[in-house]
């Protein structure tokens, strides 16, 4: 099943009102820098600090009665959770999110502060699939995967969809739009909306250089499931495979896939915080981690896009990021 444009343009109609319409911003220090105009668009903003609102609300929110009644099973690190657990509470759903036992407290509490249940998992030895189905099957609840879902993908595409018409308001034609990818939702959707808005737009994503399974995977011409070799600061991107309806997308649609490493992300979390005057999480920021290190050819024409996907860093961790210790 894919995802059209019309998908999208539907999803942001049942997210207005919602959702956040997310600004467009501009550092003139960032477009000296790179000697291209940069326009920054801050889902660090949005509604649980993430992109992630926009798909869950899009999923939940077309729910049928009887799928109601059991509520929803998600299984996140974060940003997912999160997302799921606001939308189901704004629709009087009950919600159960599987996170891992080592996923940031600052996620951890905002999940429960939606009013969602956490169940925890460890992450190198159980399975969260099957807890989450166990899970549903027990409740008679809907799981709401974290990318793998057209709806879920239209509602990320949203973004791609403001994107493109606040650019064009400031009379800017994108070149290149660049954004993180962890299974590949958020840059599914966002590419799906900006080249049917704007086809001659170049979409660049950026993963973990531990978890480069899309750029594995776009090089086979095939989905490539890989085995981590270690953590990545980056934690909402550890996905160890893209989707199975997210890369067909991402293969048809994205140039290319640049790769960072932890110093190049807490890099760009420094410059985010002093520059751009952002608090970005580590998997939000890798856009701007790979512009900084010139691993992103920039357009000889039109403007960069870039997404910066979250803000949900735990405290400890940012702190230890701006003081250089990371």
């Amino acid at each position: 099943m894919s995802v059209a444009f019309e998908d999208i343009e539907e999803a942001a109609g049942r997210l207005e009102g919602h959702a956040v319409v997310t600004p467009l911003i501009e550092s003139p220090a960032l477009n000296s820098r790179l000697g291209v105009r940069v326009l920054i668009k801050p889902e660090t903003l949005q509604r649980v600090g993430a992109f992630k609102f926009r798909g869950a609300y899009n999923r939940l929110v077309q729910m049928s009665l009887a799928e109601r009644r059991g509520g929803v099973v998600a299984f996140s690190s974060g940003n997912h959770a999160q997302g799921v657990a606001l939308a189901a509470r704004l629709l009087n759903l009950p919600a159960l999110i599987v996170m891992p036992a080592d996923a940031p407290a600052v996620k951890v509490d905002s999940t429960r502060g939606y009013g969602a249940e956490v169940r925890f998992y460890l992450r190198l030895k159980e399975d969260r699939e099957a807890i989450a189905a166990a899970a549903a099957h027990e409740r008679g609840a809907v799981i709401v995967p974290a990318f793998d879902d057209p709806h879920i993908i239209a509602g990320q595409g949203t973004a791609g969809l403001e994107l493109v018409r606040q650019a064009k308001a400031l009379g800017a034609d994108l070149g290149l739009v660049a954004g993180p990818v962890g299974g590949g939702g958020l840059m599914a959707g966002v590419a799906t909306a900006v080249k049917a808005l704007s086809p001659a737009t170049a979409i660049v994503g950026v993963e973990p250089e531990l978890f480069d399974d899309t750029r594995r995977s776009l090089a086979a011409g095939r989905r490539i499931a890989i085995e981590p070799k270690g953590r990545s600061l980056c934690d909402a991107l550890e996905s160890p495979a893209p989707g199975k309806l997210t890369f067909p997308i991402l293969q048809g649609n994205l140039a290319g896939v640049a790769t960072v490493t932890d110093a190049e992300v807490a890099e760009a979390m420094r410059y985010a915080f002093q520059v751009l005057k952002l608090v970005v999480e580590p998997g939000g920021v890798v856009g701007l981690a790979a512009l900084l290190a010139s691993k992103i050819a920039l357009p000889s024409e039109g403007a960069v896009g870039l997404i910066l996907s979250g803000g949900n860093v735990d405290p400890d961790l940012f702190a230890r990021v701006i003081r250089g210790k990371v």
